[in-house]
């Protein structure tokens, strides 16, 4: 009898989706069954949540992110980009991060490139912006900001202090609320090893262009938080947008107008730009087409062997009303990545798919070390409980035993040693120095 051959599973992508789907397939599917395939430009997943903790040097940067071919050790890692998707042919073309593009056959895909910073065609923004999605990001921004306050502390010139001082955040997401919080309180730390400055002489402001903060929680929740942020001197513009930000100079729709070293973007995401060169359906603002089994779905036709989860997926929330969709956050892609992956083995083992239904239990935000709101399965929670929930969901939910407990132990230390608050701009550089001092040799 003829041996059947194994079903090839091809992932694109190891955010939240990717890596989860593929640790569930590789536990739950044998070997004999399917070989699962990873593809990432990255070596690592970033879980995205502990940006700003990192970012603020609460954890190391390094405990934030989780390596693939050390958590994927039964899958096979491939370095490169997914630049193009033909599922007609069901195949996928890899470009890998050096050498010629090369093609990959598979029978089932799972599409989970993510999402990226949805920005807007505002003058000044892609020259003096920076957004926040990645662990390079978050850690650039850290020394940045430190890096200003040694520019501002070194300088005579009231308007070079003034501008190295202003910190500027547009969108009051969970991103942008805790980027802000995090790195101010972080900042406000730091300025105990500079005698020349004040506190006041800093100026964070946050721009959002609603009425409220936080849209994922009730508006007294968006509120409180709106509070408290003003108690610590930080600038809240409501009803407010980004309108220009040319040579540095922060231009808003309110009229006011400031230069600024610091300009933060976190308004929103959008589905990453690769599925552009697809030829799976999508909806208007751009996601894959799903049913709430996962599975791509072009009109009322299934697509054989085509998967997608996450920020880039349009999946029907059967918890809320008709046409509603699942909302772009972590907590369902990490449940739909287990969905998914189920389905994947139990359509190999000729079962059909179960449909996904998870109702959002809530939402955790930290505001800075010991500060926090919460609103689970209804209960609202502030202050130092909230940002204790914040922390143990968290932890909770970070693959791998490894990352728990170093970023367990790197809260733990952090009880009882200072914040390191030394800026190492270098790393983004690092060739400069020897650049300058390498002679010139004219070409031959």
């Amino acid at each position: 009898m003829e041996a059947v051959k194994p079903q090839r599973i091809l992932v694109v992508g190891a955010g939240h989706v990717g890596l989860y789907a593929a640790l569930r397939l590789s536990d739950k599917v044998r070997r004999r069954e399917a070989e699962v395939t990873v593809v990432d430009p990255q070596p690592h997943m970033t879980y995205q949540p502990f940006l700003p903790e990192a970012a603020a040097g609460n954890i190391s940067p390094r405990h934030s992110v989780v390596p693939l071919r050390r958590e994927l050790r039964r899958c096979r890692i491939v370095s490169g980009a997914v630049t193009r998707i033909e599922h007609a042919r069901k195949v996928a073309t890899v470009q890998p991060i050096i050498g010629p593009a090369r093609e990959i056959e598979y029978d089932h895909i799972v599409v989970a490139p993510g999402s990226v910073s949805r920005t807007l065609p505002i003058p000044g923004l892609r020259e003096h912006g920076i957004g926040f999605k990645t662990i390079g990001e978050a850690i650039y921004l850290r020394n940045h900001v430190l890096d200003r306050l040694d520019v501002a502390a070194a300088t005579k010139d009231a308007e070079t202090r003034r501008r190295a001082l202003t910190f500027v955040f547009v969108g009051g997401g969970y991103a942008g609320i805790e980027a802000l919080a995090e790195m101010e309180d972080m900042a406000r730390d730091a300025l105990k090893y500079y005698p020349e400055l004040e506190q006041t002489d800093m100026h964070w402001v946050l721009v959002e262009a609603t009425q409220r903060v936080l849209p994922e929680v009730d508006r007294d929740m968006g509120a409180y938080t709106v509070q408290q942020l003003i108690k610590r001197s930080l600038d809240i513009r409501l009803d407010t947008r980004l309108e220009s930000c040319v040579d540095g100079v922060v231009k808003l729709s309110d009229g006011d107008s400031f230069p600024a070293d610091t300009i933060v973007w976190t308004a929103g995401v959008k589905p990453s730009p690769m599925l552009d060169d697809t030829d799976l359906p999508r909806d208007p603002r751009g996601r894959i087409t799903c049913l709430p089994t996962l599975q791509v779905v072009d009109g009322d036709r299934v697509l054989d062997g085509a998967w997608s989860a996450g920020d880039c997926a349009a999946v029907p929330d059967l918890t809320g009303p008709p046409g509603a969709y699942c909302s772009p956050s972590a907590q369902h892609a990490v449940r739909q990545a287990v969905r998914l992956a189920d389905n994947i083995r139990d359509v190999i083992r000729g079962k059909a798919p179960t449909e996904y239904k998870h109702k959002h239990v809530g939402s955790v935000a930290s505001l800075g070390l010991h500060k926090g709101v919460a609103q689970v399965y209804g209960i609202k929670l502030t202050g130092p409980l909230a940002w204790f929930m914040h922390r143990t969901y968290h932890v909770s939910r970070i693959p791998s035993f490894n990352r728990k407990v170093r970023v367990v132990i790197d809260w733990t230390l952090a009880f009882f040693l200072k914040r390191e608050v030394v800026a190492l701009g270098q790393l983004h550089d690092p060739r400069e120095e020897f650049t300058e001092v390498t002679p010139k040799v004219p070409a031959p």
